[in-house]
C-alpha cells in the first residue's frame, strides 16, 4: 500500500513539472455575418460575366474562420520548441478551406509548423503565413482584412495576373507557402528581419517550385515600417482544367516577383498608412506587370470602438486602360474580450479587364462597378 502511494506520489510530482514546462492550447476564431454585393462573377478569371447582385451568409469579414493547435516546450537556456497547426474553415457549411492542389481542401491550411525560439529570435518550418502578409498588415489601417483592404487589393494583382481562385497558389507574392522555413529576428531598437525559403522539392530542378523572401520592419514610437522582397518560381502552375489537363512541369522558371514598402503612424487615435507596391512576372512582363498603391486613416475612439477607411488603386503597366480604385469604411465594436461586433462598406471601380473585389472570397465581373456591404461578428476562444 505503502509503495503504491509513493509510486502515485512519485507520477504526480513528474506529471507537475512536465506540465510547468510544456503547454498545448486549443484556440479558434469563427468570423461570419451578412453580405450584400451588387455584381458577382462564378470565378475570379478575366472573362468571367457578371451575374448580377447577391445577398448571402458570408464567413471571414474581418479574417477567416480558424480552429487550431499550438504548443511550446521549454528546454532550457531561453529555448523552447513549438509547434503550431492551424486550419481556416467556412461558417456556412462547415467545409475546410483550399490547399495548394486545386479543388482539394486541408485540414490544416494555414499553419502545420515546427520549430524553436529563443534569444537568436525564432525558426519554424512547414506550412505557414508567409512574413509578406504581416508586413502589409501592420501598414495598413484596414490591418489587412478580408473585406477592402491591402489584402483585397494585392489578391486584385493576382487575379489580374490570371490566379484563378482555385488553390493558393498564386502569381503575385504568396499568402501561405507551403515546406516554408522561416526566420523571423529579435527587435534590435525597432528594426527585425525576416527571411523565408521554400524548397520545391522537383526532381532534377534545383529551383523548380522554390520561394525566397525577406522583409525588414521597423517598430518604435507609433510609427511602423515595412519592406518586402518576395520572389517565386512556377507559381500557380496549375492549368483551369486540371486535373483533366496534367499540371505544368516545374522547370525553375522565375515568374513570380513583388515589392512592397508600406508606412503606417498612430497617435492620439488617429491612425494613417501608405504604401506602394509592384507585381510582376520576371519571365513573362506581358503576362503580369503591376502596380498598386494605398492611403488609409483611422481613428480609435476608445479601447472598445473604432473606424477604420482606405483607399487603393491598381494599374496595369502593360495597357494603361486596365486599373482600379476601391474605398472601404468599416466600424468594430468590442462588445467583450472575446466578442467583436463590425459593419463595413465598400465599392470598386474596376476598368478594363480589372476585377478587384471588394471582399476576399467574392468575385466581381471584370470592368464593373461593384457596391458591397456587410454586418457581422467575430468571437474567439
Amino acid at each position: 500500500m505503502k509503495l503504491r502511494l509513493s509510486s502515485a506520489a512519485v507520477l504526480a510530482i513528474f506529471a507537475n513539472a512536465a506540465h510547468a514546462q510544456t503547454s498545448v492550447t486549443l484556440y479558434g476564431v469563427l468570423d461570419s455575418g451578412l453580405e450584400y454585393q451588387s455584381t458577382s462573377a462564378a470565378t475570379f478569371l478575366p472573362h468571367a460575366p457578371n451575374l448580377g447582385h447577391v445577398y448571402q451568409f458570408k464567413d471571414g469579414g474581418i479574417y477567416s474562420s480558424n480552429w487550431g493547435l499550438k504548443g511550446s516546450e521549454d528546454i532550457g537556456g531561453g529555448y523552447r520548441v513549438n509547434f503550431k497547426l492551424q486550419g481556416s474553415f467556412y461558417t456556412n457549411n462547415g467545409k475546410f478551406t483550399l490547399s495548394d492542389t486545386p479543388g482539394t481542401n486541408a485540414i490544416f491550411s494555414q499553419f502545420a509548423t515546427v520549430g524553436v525560439s529563443g534569444p537568436f529570435g525564432s525558426f519554424d518550418a512547414g506550412r505557414q503565413i508567409v512574413p509578406m502578409v504581416y508586413a502589409m498588415g501592420q501598414t495598413d489601417v484596414r490591418g489587412a482584412q478580408y473585406f477592402g483592404s491591402i489584402l483585397t487589393a494585392w489578391l486584385g494583382m493576382g487575379q489580374a495576373a490570371g490566379w484563378p481562385g482555385t488553390s493558393t497558389n498564386g502569381p503575385i507574392g504568396a499568402l501561405y507557402d507551403s515546406n516554408a522555413l522561416v526566420y523571423n529576428s529579435p527587435k534590435f531598437y525597432g528594426a527585425s528581419l525576416a527571411l523565408e525559403y521554400a524548397p520545391g522539392g522537383v526532381a532534377g530542378q534545383f529551383q523548380g517550385g522554390t520561394r525566397e523572401s525577406a522583409v525588414l520592419n521597423y517598430s518604435n514610437y507609433g510609427l511602423n515600417l515595412a519592406a518586402v522582397y518576395y520572389n517565386g518560381h512556377d507559381t500557380n502552375p496549375f492549368p483551369l482544367t486540371y486535373p483533366a489537363t496534367p499540371a505544368t512541369p516545374a522547370t525553375g522558371v522565375d515568374n513570380n516577383r513583388f515589392y512592397y514598402f508600406g508606412a503606417m503612424y498612430t497617435i492620439g487615435g488617429f491612425s494613417v498608412s501608405t504604401s506602394y507596391g509592384i507585381g510582376k512576372n520576371p519571365a513573362n512582363l506581358n503576362a503580369a506587370n503591376l502596380e498598386m498603391a494605398s492611403a488609409g486613416l483611422g481613428y480609435q475612439f476608445s479601447p472598445r470602438f473604432k473606424i477604420t477607411s482606405g483607399y487603393y488603386y491598381l494599374k496595369d503597366r502593360n495597357n494603361s486602360a486596365n486599373h482600379s480604385s476601391e474605398f472601404a469604411v468599416g466600424a468594430e465594436y468590442n462588445l467583450s474580450q472575446r466578442t467583436k461586433a463590425y459593419v463595413q462598406v465598400g465599392y470598386v471601380d474596376n476598368k478594363g479587364t480589372m476585377n478587384q473585389t471588394v471582399v476576399y472570397g467574392s468575385a466581381v465581373a471584370p470592368g464593373v462597378s461593384t457596391t458591397a456591404a456587410m454586418i457581422g461578428i467575430r468571437h474567439s476562444f
